[in-house]
């Protein structure tokens, strides 16, 4: 008895131009073949060679086709050594549990197709992680349980449950012995964002009655998105004269953080930094990029001080996890001697200020972030106005200080001839 087993893309034929497909284990035992669904669907170019490509994603959904293939050889394995035939039912079981991926949830179609429908979108991984949490409470409210439980009141539902959720803190946070803390409003607004976009997605393919965010404009807040914290000029040079072990984590922590101060990378973008996209003109590396979270165009110059981080890495980026990317900015900035806990994207906010500040157009810095409008970048001039009305509420001290000298000085104890009498 022989017996093979691969990832196939539509064995079917079914899938249509420019469409998804699904991939399925075939098992073939003496030239009889077996399908089982893998759940996972990409587009025809997506799959090349055995394994999906081209994709934000791909090595994610290359290691779960790696560990469904090494399952399926242990179950037909066992059937083989009990003398059972090929039973496909128990495959599935052996890959999906009880339900297999399009019966998982029964009952619950809009979960079973945001399960299936949000891995064959092309985000990054990052994005795909957030999109797995939305999935995975969706799951635990159990209150979208039909399409037409789409519905202005189970969206409210959902809020409240959100806002009673609690969340882990990070490692740091849980050695000083604190514990966890609720979802913050801007958590739960992005877990709303994920929801409406794909519930819109799923409305315009006539999957359910209607779309209830298209009643809810504005009411879901983000929460206090004009508050950007940023360095100061003492606090940058404080943070850049730095210098851990090279090579440790705190290292590439400090030397990564510098590279976003002088180009207003956003995290996600360092890591795909390739400095091959860049062309040098007049002396000066430029680039007209792609932003990954949101694929707006954005235009890069490299400063002197990011051109020194890189020819420290031969002129690559070097990679590290958000988490532990964090974890140890807030430790260099306690070092530093800066109060405010420092994060990956603060170094974005310092850029965007500290362009303004110097005078560029506002225009420019929103083409510099790559945001997706100017309204995004004009909280930034916002937080400049403020720092200039303290700079001027300083000088009336100083002016309301001297006056109070001069009034003390004019009277008759304070007069310069007062000793002489």
């Amino acid at each position: 008895m022989t017996m093979t087993r691969t990832i196939v893309y539509d064995h079917r034929g079914r899938t249509a131009k420019g469409c998804p497909g699904p991939l399925e284990v075939r098992i073939t035992i003496d030239r009889k073949a077996y399908y089982v669904s893998t759940g996972i669907k990409v587009l025809r170019k997506e799959w090349k060679f055995g394994e999906v490509i081209d994709r934000p994603d791909s090595k994610e959904l290359n290691e779960r086709l790696g560990i469904m293939l090494r399952t399926v050889d242990e179950s037909v394995n066992a059937m083989l050594t009990a003398g059972r035939s090929i039973d496909v039912s128990q495959l599935k079981n052996a890959l999906w549990g009880k339900k297999s991926p399009q019966n998982e949830n029964v009952g619950s179609p809009f979960i079973d197709w945001f399960a299936e429908t949000y891995v064959t979108l092309h985000l990054s991984p990052g994005v795909l992680s957030h999109y797995r949490t939305v999935l995975k409470r969706l799951r635990a409210c159990a209150i979208f349980n039909k399409w037409t439980d789409i519905s202005v009141e189970n969206v409210y539902k959902f809020d409240a449950f959100l806002h009673g959720l609690s969340a882990p803190r990070n490692d740091a946070e849980i050695k000083m012995g604190k514990g966890v803390e609720k979802l913050s409003d801007g958590a739960v607004h992005n877990h709303h964002k994920i929801l409406k976009a794909m519930i819109a997605r799923a409305y315009k393919m006539g999957l359910c009655p209607s779309n209830p965010y298209d009643r809810l404009r504005g009411v879901f807040k983000r929460g206090d998105k004009e508050t950007v914290t940023y360095l100061t000029e003492e606090e940058v040079a404080a943070f850049e004269a730095q210098h851990p072990i090279a090579g440790s984590s705190m290292a590439v922590s400090r030397d990564l953080f510098v590279f976003q101060l002088y180009t207003g990378l956003a995290y996600g973008d360092t890591q795909v930094f390739d400095i091959s996209n860049y062309k040098k003109v007049n002396g000066r590396w430029v680039n007209v990029g792609t932003r990954i979270k949101t694929g707006v165009p954005y235009v890069s110059q490299l400063l002197p001080p990011a051109v020194e981080v890189l020819e420290k890495y031969g002129m690559q980026l070097p990679k590290i996890e958000n988490r532990v990317y964090n974890l140890c900015l807030k430790a260099l900035g306690v070092a530093a001697g800066i109060a405010t806990p420092l994060h990956s994207h603060m170094a974005r906010h310092t850029f965007a200020t500290w362009m303004l500040r110097n005078g560029a157009k506002i225009e420019n810095v929103s083409r510099m972030l790559g945001h997706t409008n100017i309204t995004q970048t004009q909280r930034y001039a916002k937080v400049l106005a403020e720092s200039v009305h303290d700079d001027f509420d300083k000088m009336e001290k100083l002016l309301a200080n001297k006056k109070k000298d001069e009034k003390a000085t004019s009277n008759g104890s304070g007069s310069p001839d007062a000793d002489i009498l």
